[in-house]
């Protein structure tokens, strides 16, 4: 099995000892990602909506990278720190895939790096 790690200089750099993204097989798992500067890393000022729009910016540099978009996704994980938010979050969820759209999961979660309100993964092919 072969897996390549997958890096744009579009987001911040992983804070840990993993890759913002891995092929291996044709598949392609991006790890979760909070709505950080790609400058600063620091998480950006702003509510759920603009939180989840700047991970989208993010998600969509890393598929970029590799090639992809957002069309090529077929699973999505998405974790809420307040279930509440979850309206505000699909709305700018909805904004960026079309029918079909990717099987996803959302989850209410304690806490999030930086003290983010939302964190999205996802798959593509």
């Amino acid at each position: 099995m072969t897996r390549e790690a997958i890096v744009s200089d579009k987001v911040a750099p992983a804070a840990g000892p993993f890759s913002s993204a891995i092929l291996s097989e044709g598949l392609l798992l991006l790890s979760g990602q909070v709505a950080q500067d790609p400058k600063t890393g620091k998480l950006i000022e702003g509510d759920v909506r603009a939180q989840t729009e700047q991970i989208f910016k993010g998600l969509s540099a890393v598929l970029e990278a590799a090639g992809k978009t957002l069309s090529d996704v077929i699973r999505v994980g998405v974790y809420l720190t307040d279930i509440g938010d979850f309206g505000a979050m699909n709305e700018v969820y909805a904004r960026h895939f079309a029918a079909p759209f990717p099987a996803r999961t959302c989850i209410g979660v304690a806490s999030l790096p930086l003290g983010a309100r939302v964190e999205i993964d996802l798959m593509a092919r």
